[in-house]
């Protein structure tokens, strides 16, 4: 297992060790030893699974503290866009975003600790997309921020994407009390 440090500091791509035969592929998804060797010592509180057919977007979204959570996500099947904003408020990479691609061929995992906003497009039909967070949801204090901010100025690669109106209703930056 590799793990690969971002731009944006606490943001660690994970490439996992993939051993495959005739029979198939194994790997490991999450190791705890490895983790704390780059300083992410978490417990997982709830798993998520969703299923998003091609051009769905979903995000950006985030809990605020006490409830904040801490992701550990990949793609089963498909492949999706995955999109980090860093809502910390004394960062330097305060309002920074972070883009690649997760998808079932390069099995890649990305940790994203608690402090960021997080949105996927799918770009796939049967796109399945699981995440371990070390809280469980609390409605109360979740957020979003809008996916098309143009402060933010992300390139999502489609013009008119599958969008909840929530999400299309979400504030916008620059309105972004953070409480990270």
């Amino acid at each position: 297992m590799e793990l690969i440090q971002t731009d944006i500091a606490g943001l660690i791509l994970i490439k996992p060790s993939v051993y495959e035969d005739e029979r198939g592929y194994f790997f490991e998804s999450y190791n705890r030893n490895a983790m704390q060797e780059v300083g992410v010592d978490v417990v997982f509180d709830q798993d998520n699974e969703s299923r998003s057919r091609k051009n769905v977007l979903r995000g950006l979204h985030f809990q605020n503290p006490p409830f904040e959570q801490g992701k550990l996500v990949r793609v089963i099947k498909g492949a999706v866009l995955d999109v980090v904003l860093d809502i910390r408020k004394d960062s330097p990479t305060y309002g920074k975003w972070n883009a690649l691609t997760l998808s079932e061929g390069n099995r890649l995992i990305y940790w994203i600790p608690p402090g960021f906003a997080h949105g996927f497009l799918a770009l796939e039909d049967d796109t399945v997309f699981t995440y371990k967070c070390t809280r469980i949801y609390n409605r109360e204090s979740e957020d979003s921020i809008r996916w098309n901010d143009p402060d933010l100025n992300i390139d999502w690669g489609i013009k008119d994407p599958i969008i909840s109106d929530k999400d299309n209703k979400a504030p916008l930056f620059k309105d972004l009390q953070s409480k990270f």
